[in-house]
């Protein structure tokens, strides 16, 4: 008979071994690793079973997974019976259970391993994608049940653990949604086919000072990101905006805005692709008076020459609509006027990336219809590259955002005046007496 008091919102997970895989993410201090920890103590005491603890790096877990497991040994007054071995790393229990632990950076020692029913994978977006679905061939046992638990900090959309367990693909035309993140934050915990997920905070660990959370808080103003993970730990972002005025909105309230504009300016950009880029053509709208760009319509493929474009853009050969494209592609364009497209290439000149991008970065808002879902996928968590000193690069993005691209040359001939350049005109013509 064992007493041990926890928190309460992870007294069901304890004991709960009906799904194969559990995933639980959530934010610092939230004691989803202890409880997982205690949670095989529990069943290993239970069951005689051989757990695999995993890491990406072996070495840390002495000071991790190790050192936690036996110290809620320790505490449970166990370790009379209970073994902690140090060399190697092992824990063995009185029934002939045992805990092991292993490092994916020396994935030749997993072959050896056999008879594995749960693996424990702590944080498991430090893992590689290929190391999860090779530890799913270990999980193995003759009679058994197999399970696998995951713990982690959820790091960002772009980390397998989202598209393998949330959404897949996300914002595309093939995007699959096993589970809803947002429902997760809502529910807590949510069982979907042979999943569990867990979402915990610092506010359900009631073991926690109150200074700790005080101190997440913090960053909410040095550090959203941090805050996004450490505090609230949701799936988001990682790194800088480069848009944060673009939204999505429906199509309909898109064109019903459009329409009320007075004299709205029409603008078409194009960027070229073909084997690994996208083609990218966008139709816009622009408010001039509020500074609002409005993109109603996209055009988004690959793995088609000239002539298939041409053919599929010929609405604007009978709209005569005029297309600013990327002046990199010179044979395309002139391939494209041949065919009686109005097009044109947009300038292009050193610095030109980080000047078009200030340009658009200028709007008050950037309004995307929700028909355009792949220039929302792009452009809606664009964020900044980093230098390896942790700088921001203010012309290279995390992805190649082929819609960016024709945003650039669709307003090569607008300018989006801002404050600061309106204060200088100010300026100079105050100072002609004007």
């Amino acid at each position: 008979m064992i007493e041990k008091d926890v928190n309460p919102h992870f007294e069901d997970f304890l004991f709960d071994w009906r799904q194969k895989f559990q995933l639980l993410v959530g934010g610092y201090g939230s004691s989803k690793s202890y409880h997982v920890a205690l949670k095989l103590i529990l069943k290993l005491l239970e069951e005689k079973r051989t757990a695999l603890v995993v890491r990406e790096v072996y070495d840390t877990h002495r000071e991790s997974t190790y050192s936690l497991l036996e110290e809620i040994v320790e505490d449970l007054g166990l370790d009379n019976k209970i073994k902690c071995i140090t060399s190697p790393m092992q824990i063995r229990f009185p029934n002939g259970s045992k805990i092991i632990f292993k490092g994916m950076d020396k994935p030749a020692k997993l072959k050896s391993i056999n008879n594995i029913s749960i693996i424990w994978l702590e944080e498991c977006s430090e893992i590689k994608y290929d190391g999860f679905k090779e530890l799913i061939g270990r999980l193995r046992h003759p009679h058994l049940s197999l399970h696998m638990i995951l713990s982690t900090n959820p790091v960002d959309e772009g980390n397998w653990t989202y598209s393998h367990f949330f959404i897949k693909n996300k914002g595309q035309e093939d995007e699959v949604i096993f589970l809803d993140d947002e429902e997760l934050y809502k529910q807590r915990t949510v069982v979907k086919d042979d999943t569990y997920y867990h979402h915990s905070v610092a506010d359900d660990n009631l073991f926690l000072p109150e200074s700790y959370i005080q101190e997440l808080e913090k960053t909410k103003v040095y550090d959203l990101d941090l805050y996004r993970v450490a505090r609230k730990g949701r799936f988001g972002v990682s790194g800088r905006k480069v848009l944060p005025q673009f939204e999505s909105k429906p199509h309909k309230e898109v064109m019903a805005a459009i329409n009320s504009l007075h004299r709205p300016l029409y603008r078409n950009g194009m960027d070229f692709g073909f084997e690994e880029s996208y083609n990218a053509l966008l139709r816009m709208a622009i408010d001039d008076k509020n500074k609002i760009l409005y993109i109603y319509w996209e055009y988004y493929t690959r793995h088609k020459d000239d002539p298939e474009i041409a053919d599929d853009l010929q609405e604007f050969k009978r709209s005569k609509e005029r297309i600013k494209g990327d002046s990199a592609e010179p044979k395309t364009i002139y391939y494209l006027q041949k065919r009686g497209l109005k097009i044109d290439p947009a300038r292009k000149f050193q610095g030109s990336r980080l000047q078009y991008t200030k340009k658009v970065k200028r709007f008050q808002k950037i309004v995307c219809s929700d028909q355009c879902p792949n220039t929302i996928r792009e452009l809606k968590n664009l964020t900044y590259k980093k230098d390896r000193h942790g700088n921001t690069i203010y012309d290279e993005f995390n992805i190649d955002p082929h819609t960016f691209s024709a945003i650039w040359y669709g307003i090569d001939d607008y300018e989006v005046v801002d404050l600061k350049d309106k204060k200088k005109t100010y300026k100079a013509l105050q100072s002609l007496g004007l």
